[in-house]
């Protein structure tokens, strides 16, 4: 009997890679003003405020000019890139060429850069001529030692409705124009929190299991992107016209061999993409515990 052979035993490798969980796709860009083709770094939101009519006192009266308030806010583009090398040498001891899911990881890498600038654009300091605006301490809901619930919800609502912030789209179809950016965890809390067999559990339910995706009005978009301060997420609710989201050059990709490397092959994919906070009444951050 041959004790070696184990040495001929065949093993099989992969012919093709596993791409692992991670958002592929940006989830947000839809749900903010489109500010396409900018030509330089920056771009300028030009901003129109509320003025009110007059009382017309007698026949032939003189006309009364009101005077428009004019404002605007500056878009800032900022560059991203991702790249990675594939070694000619070491393709040709693979099953798998891993070239296209490279490029496949690239762009999902950027496509999440989109959101993240998003986020922070409208948490953040908005630039304007000379200066900058931070978002108000009113437009603020606190976290109150729990996560997400039905009367900070409810809150962000009433703060959006007393704004007079749009609803839909006046086209009368009635699509969302206010949404909502939460984790996972917000979800659950939601379910936690509301009572069992209620009409606001169902709806949360069906929410949490993809039935829905809108609920109090709000188009609920789920992504782990969130930003994180200490244990506290902090959601955020807004209005499309709110926030402005733009770009330069939008995901561009190319894959190359370098003669510097060996042949190796580049795989490099770019963009130049900003976000400005454009009406600070549209936006409302939700402080939510998660520990």
């Amino acid at each position: 009997m041959s004790f070696q052979i184990t040495e001929n035993f065949v093993q099989q490798f992969g012919s093709n890679f596993k791409i692992l969980g991670q958002q592929r796709m940006s989830r947000l860009a839809a749900y903010c003003q489109a500010e396409p083709n900018i030509v330089g770094t920056s771009k300028t939101v030009e901003r129109l405020g509320k003025t009110d009519a007059y009382d017309i006192e007698s026949r032939h009266a003189d006309t009364k000019y009101v005077n428009t308030p004019h404002s605007r806010r500056w878009l800032d583009l900022q560059d991203k890139a991702w790249a990675d090398l594939v070694d000619e040498m070491d393709k040709i001891k693979m099953l798998a060429d891993p070239t296209s899911p490279y490029n496949a990881l690239g762009v999902a890498a950027l496509n999440r850069e989109k959101d993240k600038i998003i986020l922070a654009a409208a948490r953040g300091s908005a630039r304007i001529n000379g200066g900058s605006v931070a978002l108000p301490s009113g437009q603020k809901i606190a976290v109150g030692a729990a996560g997400m619930t039905l009367d900070k919800l409810n809150a962000a609502r009433e703060i959006l409705d007393a704004a007079e912030v749009d609803v839909d789209d006046g086209t009368g179809q009635g699509a969302p124009l206010r949404c909502i950016a939460v984790t996972a965890r917000q979800l659950t809390n939601l379910l936690n929190t509301t009572e069992i067999k209620s009409v606001d559990y169902n709806n949360v339910k069906a929410l949490a299991q993809g039935q829905v995706d809108t609920f109090l009005g709000f188009k609920f978009i789920r992504t782990q992107l969130v930003p994180k301060v200490g244990n506290d997420r902090m959601c955020l609710a807004w209005s499309k016209g709110s926030i402005a989201f733009g770009w330069g050059m939008d995901v561009v990709t190319s894959i190359d061999k370098l003669p510097t490397k060996n042949l190796s092959v580049q795989v490099y994919a770019r963009e130049s993409i900003g976000a400005v906070r454009t009406e600070d009444e549209g936006v409302v951050e939700i402080a939510c515990l998660e520990s």
